[in-house]
């Protein structure tokens, strides 16, 4: 677990998935920016048992405020498989837990984390939509820096969305240690 100033990282664990499956198929609380997707949940709890959500590809953290209650996910995936480093997202689960610094938080111990995890990785990246403000405000608060726009690179509720790419270098972020201190 990763304990930070008004959050927590931690591994998902089985109890958790009862919470969290009805938070992340809760369409009222997704927000216009991600896709209308609900979770299948005999797929979600398999890949929980086949993986535990992480893995050398991929992986998962719960954030949680400091009592425990759940507030969203953050992930980190290869991107285009022939680059290196990972991509990393976010979610925040209630609108109401929007807004208030948690993500910012999340992603700067979270890719503070990977750097120390993974010593042959040298970048990080975000992909946010380019209409998300933020979603890409919270990027820049974590030190990542904007690179461009990916053209209508997603397909989300009918139309094509520009993606807005933001990268993080190992010599950008914060060690580790100065980050849990």
């Amino acid at each position: 677990m990763i304990v930070g100033k008004n959050i927590i990282l931690r591994m998902i664990k089985q109890s958790d998935l009862d919470e969290m499956i009805p938070l992340m198929s809760d369409l009222s609380q997704k927000g216009e920016y991600l896709g209308v997707n609900i979770v299948n949940e005999v797929r979600y709890r398999k890949h929980f048992q086949e993986t535990g959500f992480w893995s050398d590809e991929s992986g998962t953290f719960l954030i949680t405020d400091k009592e425990g209650r759940m507030l969203g996910d953050i992930s980190y995936f290869k991107g285009v498989g022939y680059l290196p480093g990972y991509e990393i997202g976010y979610n925040i689960f209630r609108r109401e837990d929007r807004g208030k610094g948690y993500t910012s938080e999340a992603l700067k111990l979270f890719s503070a984390y990977l750097f120390e995890l993974r010593p042959e990785t040298h970048r990080l990246e975000v992909h946010a939509d380019m209409q998300n403000t933020g979603s890409r405000r919270v990027a820049e608060k974590a030190g990542f820096t904007f690179e461009g726009t990916k053209r209508e690179a997603v397909f989300s509720r009918g139309q094509y969305r520009d993606l807005a790419i933001y990268s993080l270098l190992r010599r950008e972020c914060p060690s580790f240690s100065e980050m849990i201190k």
